[in-house]
């Protein structure tokens, strides 16, 4: 899948560099930005895994700039960062919806697990959010693991129910037969790529064919996706 999408809010300019490049090698989508005015537009822009805000920002400050966006946006992590004596900043933030603060100086391992701890909840409350997925008259629950067309219960295989949810959960995209694999079969399945043709087989034989319809769109040359068609 893409990797995470995180906004640095930060005027100091070595700091600034720090943290991409930093963040860039752990494996995140880094953008960057030195002011308070072009995060609001970034922010309006498009959507982000998690968002580092400085509160000292020229044009318009960082508590601004959290106050605003949470107006439009209360599911994105963000991690303040803060000068060390600044705790009546720290908590104005905190009630202004921030998850998280690190006072500067600070250990860039430290930030990195507050990274990873922002996203991991994050995820999680995300993937709880989708216990039920939809798809036209499409029904999955993922908790009971049953899947329904119009009501009318439809036996899959483990496998194919993973496939499945995973092609739902991400409909409207073109997913590669490498990110199914990886995401499916998982890293260390040692079979042939081309099981993934042979499942989508047997889920159109199941759904597709069966109720008349045609979720599952091949993208010649590329993959598969699940096209949302209204009910």
């Amino acid at each position: 899948m893409d990797k995470n999408q995180i906004l640095i809010v930060e005027d100091e300019e070595k700091l600034s560099r720090v943290l991409e490049l930093e963040l860039t090698y752990e494996g995140y989508d880094v953008v960057t930005t030195a002011n308070g005015k072009q995060a609001l537009q970034f922010l309006k822009e498009k959507s982000w895994d998690l968002v580092l805000l400085d509160i000292m920002l020229p044009e318009i400050s960082g508590l601004d700039v959290l106050r605003e966006y949470r107006k439009v946006n209360q599911e994105t992590p963000i991690i303040l960062l803060t000068a060390r004596d600044r705790v009546h900043d720290k908590v104005r933030g905190l009630d202004f919806g921030a998850n998280d603060y690190v006072t500067k100086p600070f250990d860039i391992e430290e930030l990195l697990a507050r990274i990873r701890s922002q996203l991991r909840q994050n995820y999680k409350v995300r993937e709880e959010d989708q216990q039920l997925l939809h798809v036209g008259l499409l029904q999955i629950d993922v908790k009971k693991r049953e899947v329904t067309h119009n009501e009318e219960i439809i036996d899959l295989t483990r496998r194919e129910f993973d496939l499945l949810t995973f092609l739902v959960r991400n409909k409207n995209m073109v997913l590669t037969r490498d990110q199914l694999m990886e995401h499916v079969w998982g890293f260390d399945y040692m079979g042939d790529t081309n099981v993934v043709d042979v499942y989508i087989r047997y889920l159109r034989q199941k759904i597709d064919k069966k109720f008349f319809v045609s979720y599952i769109q091949t993208i010649r040359g590329v993959g598969y996706m699940i096209e949302d068609i209204k009910p």
